[in-house]
């Protein structure tokens, strides 16, 4: 399970999240080590209680392991508190949800607006931001319609427009095609391949479908909360 030397911008050392339940302890990950390169795009794979939604949730800031490390910019998240890590996440990683997660009062560009916001964008920079990203996923005449206005793919494009708007480091995507049907679902597929191509970005894909997997481009198998295998994905 050799990896490529380069910038690394996410590593798991030795981790392990074990659950307590009643009286017996769970191991959701056992001793994952792995290490994330800067600009890849990588889809974790594996079938339902592999480890692949913790594993997510350690990436993603969203947890902390029980035992090991995890770096991301070289600083270790794994001891930070939860408003630390609630301020490097929103910095650091854009999240798209296999539900949108879509306010459903605001419109597209509210939507997108609010990230911003949240991060103390200045209010002319904001909006000027928010139009960009949503012109970039070909939402231009969309922009002020509800999410009820909208089908489930160009839902998504505004979930995958708001995970961009504070420029993270980090686009982390959930099943993100798992609302939508086999045709949608290949256009939000093709908009990440080309958020990685053109972009630059780290895109980390968590799915259980390996048609799905091929359009990453590394690829990291889980079983058992291990690592199995990590590869690149065959073209």
């Amino acid at each position: 399970m050799k990896q490529k030397k380069g910038d690394v911008i996410l590593r798991l050392k030795d981790v392990w999240k074990t659950y307590r339940m009643g009286e017996v302890d769970v191991h959701a990950l056992r001793g994952i080590t792995v290490d994330i390169m800067r600009g890849d795009f990588i889809a974790i794979i594996g079938a339902s209680g592999s480890g692949k939604s913790t594993m997510m949730n350690l990436i993603g800031c969203l947890d902390i392991p029980t035992k090991g490390d995890v770096f991301l910019n070289s600083q270790n998240i794994s001891h930070l508190s939860e408003s630390d890590l609630a301020s490097l996440r929103g910095k650091t990683i854009g999240f798209i949800f296999q539900q949108y997660n879509l306010i459903h009062s605001m419109t597209a560009f509210e939507n997108v607006l609010l990230p911003l916001e949240f991060l103390e964008y200045d209010d002319a920079e904001a909006k000027k931001q928010a139009k960009e990203i949503l012109t970039l996923v070909g939402l231009t005449d969309k922009m002020h319609h509800l999410p009820s206005q909208l089908s489930g793919g160009q839902q998504q494009r505004v979930s995958i427009a708001r995970s961009l708007a504070g420029d993270p480091d980090i686009i982390l995507a959930d099943e993100p095609t798992g609302a939508l049907d086999s045709v949608t679902g290949n256009e939000v597929l093709t908009m990440l391949h080309k958020l990685w191509k053109d972009k630059k970005k780290t895109i980390i894909m968590v799915t259980h479908d390996h048609n799905i997997a091929k359009y990453a481009h590394t690829k990291i198998e889980l079983k058992d909360g291990k690592v199995m295998k990590i590869s690149e994905v065959e073209k």
